[in-house]
């Protein structure tokens, strides 16, 4: 998600009032009357305020979410971003670490659970952080692209390596319409290599916020789209090169709705309360996910994309494999294709 200050979103934001856009935007898409269902996503509700990028994670069995926290979160009285994992069972917070690092996203595979993020906003740096219980982290230099903006990343394995999808604001000659998805790979998760300029995900449009997965020979990537209003809502797509991409019919898959200001957190005050309902939702975005117990766990921020921002909780009923293939059915339906730069 992009913050206040972010000048593309000003002028979106400008516009909107100019041209008397509502302030209830984000109403679901119509039903269709023909053509294939899609994965069910079931909105449970809002479960904390001022909290953006969350990914599930599944480490030695157990469910966490993890969060990068914010200067700005009420409850931070560090005065310095950081990271930290959600034990979703009982609610309790591992030790902060990560401190002064910014927009992270989580990985976990056999005895070790990875966290990466970037050295700054906006900046140039990605580091790579390694744990074997939550509370010890090692820490190594992943990335760096000299002149680079980036911001949030995505991690999945693909084979004998692994795949970082990389959201990049600048240079424009890298970048063409900001936001822009590039892609890095690794052996060991530590050290990482960016891919060639043609493995892109778009120079043509806004495309933030990417979620990557590798199924049966397939990338699924989860983004951002901004529409008019403006609005913002979560597409997907699939790409078996990360060069050429398809979308998928049944985009999109997550607008706002009435059921992002559901309560899903207990522990909410009433003044949080609140804010939920009468805060302006424009925005579904930074959707992550994963399979636990045969269920799809779902974290998406809503909003106004202008800072006014809260984390929730969706579920689909079935396998993660279930819920990526049910967005892209038999082709006899028309899925566009389209080789995007």
């Amino acid at each position: 998600m992009r913050s206040t200050h972010d000048p593309l979103l000003a002028v979106m934001a400008y516009l909107a009032l100019t041209l008397g856009a509502s302030e209830t935007l984000g109403a679901p898409p119509p039903p269709r009357a023909h053509g294939p269902s899609r994965p069910e996503i079931r909105k449970i509700g809002t479960l904390d305020l001022d909290m953006v990028e969350a990914t599930p994670v599944v480490f030695k069995d157990r469910l966490y979410r993890f969060e990068y926290v914010r200067k700005d979160y009420k409850a931070n009285t560090t005065g310095d971003s950081y990271f930290r994992f959600i034990d979703v069972e009982t609610g309790e917070a591992t030790p902060a670490f990560a401190h002064g690092y910014d927009l992270g996203c989580a990985y976990a595979e056999g005895d070790s659970i990875w966290a990466f993020g970037v050295d700054q906003w906006d900046g140039s740096k990605i580091a790579a952080f390694r744990s074997t219980d939550l509370k010890h982290w090692e820490q190594h230099p992943a990335l760096e692209l000299p002149g680079w903006g980036l911001f949030n990343t995505s991690v999945c394995k693909a084979g004998d390596r692994y795949i970082m999808a990389i959201e990049v604001g600048r240079p424009p000659e890298v970048v063409g319409v900001p936001f822009t998805n590039h892609f890095a790979e690794s052996s060991d998760l530590r050290s990482w290599k960016l891919l060639p300029e043609d493995r892109v995900f778009t120079k043509e449009r806004y495309s933030a916020c990417p979620s990557i997965r590798f199924l049966d020979g397939m990338f699924y990537m989860t983004y951002l789209e901004t529409k008019p209003g403006p609005r913002y809502e979560t597409h997907i797509v699939r790409s078996k090169d990360l060069i050429r991409w398809e979308s998928s019919p049944l985009n999109p898959i997550l607008v706002a709705a009435g059921e992002d200001r559901r309560i899903a957190n207990p522990k909410l005050t009433d003044e949080q309360r609140k804010r939920i309902a009468g805060a302006v939702d424009r925005n579904n975005s930074d959707m992550d996910f994963c399979e636990f117990r045969n269920r799809t766990v779902i974290y998406y921020s809503w909003g106004n994309q202008q800072g006014t921002e809260f984390l929730a909780e969706a579920a689909y009923d079935g396998s993660l494999a279930s819920f990526l293939q049910g967005f892209f059915p038999d082709r006899s339906v028309g899925v566009r294709r389209e080789r995007l730069r």
